[in-house]
């Protein structure tokens, strides 16, 4: 039986465990789907020696930059995003599958005026939803806690700011199942029916930053459409 997996650091709540192992059974396929919690991505290593059948690993918060050291190789949009979140284990290549699955989640809601977007958070996500949003040449400023040469902070975040940039991506876990009493620090009263929102976040469905720019009139959608294509696009890449 082959086996996949995913690898993380707390992921007992994996939606890709669920989605493959009904994928399995739905399509017939003799494969098994196993999540690997790690204190350490060197653990990954160790892993593949122990499992001879292990044809390929998902890769979550927080090792999607960390892991790029113990691979042979790189697609060439993983190397331009600067994470991993598809091994393929035949030839220790990694590839990044998260840009397609939020590229193509986003694009049917966009608008003419949709040209500038504030990325929430600076983990490995964020940098393929950066890269994503270029290629369908929209702007992109980071936004963190911390201001950086390339971010700016939550304070920023003033009226010109928010005027000018029409999406909002969360980038973060804030608002994740069981916390779903949180969300990030943004002026949610200066968001208007021209924003869009957009959540990484699937569990809940609406999370609080979603629900308070629903109530501002925004469009507003959730991570999980997303991750249904980012699987199938990693699918596509073991099989």
């Amino acid at each position: 039986m082959r086996s996949f997996g995913l690898i993380g650091r707390t992921i007992g709540h994996s939606f890709s465990q669920q989605y493959f192992t009904e994928k399995f059974r739905r399509e017939g396929i003799n494969a098994q789907y196993l999540n690997y919690e790690m204190p350490d991505v060197s653990g990954v290593l160790s892993l593949i020696h122990s499992e001879p059948n292990l044809v390929g690993l998902n890769v979550t918060i927080p090792y999607k930059r960390d892991i790029i050291p113990l691979l042979n190789s790189l697609s060439d949009e993983a190397r331009a995003i600067g994470a991993v979140n598809v091994v393929r284990i035949r030839d220790m290549r990694g590839f990044n599958t998260d840009v397609v699955g939020f590229r193509e989640s986003l694009r049917p809601l966009l608008q003419p005026h949709h040209t500038r977007a504030l990325v929430l958070g600076t983990g490995g996500a964020s940098l393929a939803v950066k890269h994503g949003l270029h290629q369908l040449g929209i702007e992109t400023q980071s936004v963190s806690r911390t201001r950086t040469g390339e971010s700016i902070t939550y304070t920023d975040l003033d009226s010109e700011v928010m005027d000018s940039h029409s999406i909002i991506v969360n980038c973060t876990p804030l608002g994740t199942f069981p916390n779903v009493d949180e969300c990030p620090d943004i002026p949610y009263h200066m968001l208007t029916s021209r924003h869009l929102l957009f959540d990484l976040v699937y569990n809940p469905s609406e999370t609080l930053f979603l629900r308070r720019g629903h109530e501002q009139g925004a469009t507003i959608k959730n991570g999980y459409e997303m991750l249904l294509l980012q699987a199938e696009a990693a699918w596509t890449i073991w099989k």
